[in-house]
């Protein structure tokens, strides 16, 4: 359908395909456990976020030294979320947590997938049915060549359960399971798409169709945040109701201590860590990749550079991207990528200057790596060992034995 199409049309296709009911549920709202929370909640109009969800199990693989589950979960709007947990296979004893929160990547017929390393000769929903886990691709259309681009070739997720790791990765708002649905195309999208198309045709390019929805949902994202500003809440308020949700389940999924919880993130990612852990008292170490600089660094020439996840309205009067480390207590971990095209390094640089004044030296670690947008296997480990440290279990107190001459038994 063209853009022309739909002007004629006696009835536009919907804006919000699988989201008409995400109006309805924006009359409640999170409530935070701090005021310092709370503020950026209310700021980001993050929706209310249900407690105690039920979750479905819906596979289970062993291999390459890991169970790997795939689970999902129905939010109070929008399609059904689903989602990775893989563990090492041998584990003894309660494992720290870590929910690792996919990029943005430009692809969002993809989510959390792009992370996980699923055994050969599988299908992607690794034997479920369509009907069980609606909006899923054959694994030949993973985007294995994302995971070769900015991730070193690495399943993310894998490696890091791999390493000792409980770890669930999920698909956020617009992403993968979540993503809308582009057919037919809104009126705006239509006009962009067939833009897009006319390039195709002129180069002589067959788009697969994982290519045209991401064509489609590029251009769709301004929507959406048009929709998320008349709802009075915004892209990364709703990403991050996505993500407390899958961390409330993360710390009751089996073998995880809900003491040592984390996350981490590349890119759009990143800035997700970054929210989450501002948002959450359960985060206790994070790790923010390629995501970190100031709001003035951005303006003129960096500004079309990214997304609505970056982008929130009313965001800066609570300060600068830095100062949402500052809400956190958890400990920080920023990597920051000096040949990063998407970031001028000078911001970065004033963000680590901030940030090493602002915080103690046990609440924020900064690492500069030389290095495009990318987040390599050297910078994966120096995370993991990172996050290892920061979820190291807790000493015990132990309780001093009652004085019985002072009790009344």
């Amino acid at each position: 359908m063209t853009g022309a199409d739909v002007a004629d049309s006696p009835s536009r296709p919907s804006a919000l395909g699988n989201y008409e009911d995400w109006p309805a549920y924006m009359g409640r709202r999170h409530i935070a456990a701090s005021a310092d929370a709370q503020q950026l909640a209310d700021t980001l109009g993050v929706p209310a976020v249900t407690t105690e969800l039920p979750y479905t199990v819906h596979v289970e693989t062993e291999h390459d030294g890991v169970i790997t589950s795939r689970l999902s979960w129905q939010l109070g709007f929008g399609p059904r979320t689903t989602a990775w947990f893989v563990r090492p296979a041998n584990a003894a004893g309660p494992l720290p947590g870590l929910l690792a929160l996919h990029c943005h990547g430009g692809i969002k017929v993809h989510g959390a997938d792009r992370l996980v390393s699923l055994p050969s000769g599988t299908d992607d929903d690794g034997g479920a049915s369509s009907s069980e886990l609606p909006g899923n691709l054959p694994l030949e259309l993973q985007p294995l060549e994302v995971r070769a681009k900015l991730y070193g070739g690495r399943a993310l997720a894998t490696w890091l359960a791999q390493q000792g790791f409980a770890v669930l990765a999920h698909d956020t708002f617009m992403w993968g399971s979540r993503r809308f649905g582009l057919d037919p195309l809104p009126w705006r999208t239509a006009g962009a798409v067939n833009g897009q198309r006319a390039l195709w045709r002129e180069a002589g390019v067959e788009p697969s169709a994982a290519e045209q929805y991401n064509a489609a949902a590029a251009a769709h994202e301004e929507t959406v945040a048009k929709a998320a500003t008349l709802l009075g809440s915004s892209v990364a308020g709703t990403v991050a109701h996505d993500d407390l949700a899958a961390l409330g389940i993360l710390a009751t999924l089996p073998g995880v201590d809900p003491d040592r919880l984390g996350c981490l993130g590349f890119s759009g990612g990143g800035g997700r860590a970054l929210v989450l852990a501002a948002l959450s008292p359960l985060i206790r170490g994070y790790v923010v990749t390629c995501m970190m600089t100031t709001f003035a660094s951005l303006l003129p020439a960096y500004l079309d550079a990214h997304s609505w996840l970056l982008h929130s309205p009313g965001l800066a009067r609570l300060g600068d991207w830095p100062d949402l480390a500052a809400r956190s207590q958890a400990q920080a971990m920023i990597q920051y990528a000096l040949d990063d095209q998407l970031f001028p390094e000078q911001g970065m640089r004033d963000a680590d200057a901030y940030l090493s004044k602002r915080l103690p030296p046990e609440r924020y670690t900064g690492s500069f790596w030389q290095e495009p947008h990318v987040f390599t296997p050297a910078m994966q480990e120096e995370a993991a060992a990172f996050l290892a440290s920061a979820l190291e279990p807790r000493p015990r107190t132990n309780s001093p034995a009652p004085d019985l001459a002072r009790t009344d038994s």
